[in-house]
């Protein structure tokens, strides 16, 4: 098992990645520079998501060298927010930062959210992408109403264009563990605590290697997590929905007394068709809508833990502890619901 989590250290960096074996040698080469010039003690945490390439093997090879360098293997690929939830539930520091592997959020700027949230007695520093130009102009603008209907339903409180790269002080994470949420949008959840926080502006680079790992599918998939686990609006909609079905009906209805009372009765195919195949449609996104929500409850009431640790390399020989047994299984407590993209 685990030895105990070392004491003094300052600063945790996680790190998720999927299939990141060619972005591994960059990000190590500008990573690794930043934090030993901190000046402090710091460990990071590279979260491998049940990757099929090399990434596993490569990070495993890449701690001999760098001992702060700490390895947690998934059993599975379970999603970047649950692979960034790994993290910072294991994350020692009593500040936590996280950033992509793909290098699109500069490391460089790791030091000066430390010493903003440190001047400013922060618990949160947004990285907040000032220019997307390197961005597609599709991704620019799905992530531009990504944000406006977020702040839109989740409170202004939330940042625009602010991702995963962030750091939060060690109060504002042991907050974020406590909480039952399980299917986990954290650049909603983080701005809902309402803690002290500060922004670092930077702009946006291209991947540095490989593939995005956030394709539309994705995408899709966080907004509809994002909108119907922080707003019940979606079933506001649906009762408009029934409201606007309801008074077409009613006029359909005195629109059709009305013909019969003029004697015009020929049978009208077209709009009998039209307003079966309104009501339809009309029932089925209220089923839908319906059905989101309730799959979400289900999901809570099932209470399965979000991922399975398979590996976790402990805190490495530069903390003065031995590592854990490799590939030791490690469950995570079930103590409720737990838990890139735009």
């Amino acid at each position: 098992m685990s030895t105990a989590p070392p004491a003094g250290v300052t600063l945790s960096v996680v790190v998720p990645m999927y299939n990141e074996q060619d972005a591994l040698p960059a990000l190590v080469e500008r990573l690794r520079p930043v934090l030993d010039g901190i000046g402090a003690r710091y460990e990071v945490v590279a979260v491998d998501d049940g990757s099929t390439d090399k990434t596993a093997e490569l990070l495993q090879d890449l701690r001999a060298g760098w001992p702060e360098l700490r390895v947690v293997r998934l059993r599975r690929n379970c999603g970047h927010q649950a692979a960034l939830t790994a993290g910072l539930h294991r994350a020692v520091g009593a500040y936590v930062a996280s950033i992509d592997a793909d290098l699109q959020d500069p490391p460089e700027k790791i030091p000066e959210m430390l010493e903003l949230a440190r001047a400013g007695d922060l618990d949160v520093v947004y990285g907040v992408r000032d220019d997307r130009s390197t961005d597609s102009g599709f991704k620019r603008r799905t992530a531009g109403a990504y944000y406006w209907l977020m702040r839109r339903l989740a409170g202004k409180q939330v940042p625009a264009q602010a991702g995963d790269f962030r750091l939060l002080s060690r109060e504002a994470v042991e907050a974020l563990k406590s909480l039952p949420d399980q299917q986990r949008v954290y650049r909603l959840l983080v701005p809902w605590l309402g803690f002290p926080s500060g922004e670092v502006r930077y702009q946006r680079d291209e991947r540095v290697a490989g593939e995005t790992k956030y394709p539309v599918t994705k995408m899709v998939r966080l907004a509809v997590d994002s909108v119907t686990g922080f707003s019940a609006a979606p079933l506001r909609i649906a009762t408009w929905l029934g409201v606007v079905s309801f008074f077409t009906c009613i006029g359909l209805l005195v629109f059709s007394l009305t013909a019969y009372a003029s004697g015009h009765t020929v049978p009208g195919w077209t709009s009998l068709f039209v307003g079966i195949l309104f009501l339809g449609g009309v029932q089925l996104i209220c089923v839908g809508l319906l059905g989101e929500y309730i799959g979400r409850i289900y999901t809570a009431v099932q209470r399965r833990p979000t991922y399975f640790v398979a590996h976790d390399s402990g805190y490495g020989s530069g903390y003065g502890s031995a590592p854990d047994p490799a590939w030791e299984p490690v469950r995570e407590p079930a103590r409720g619901r737990d838990g890139s993209g735009v």
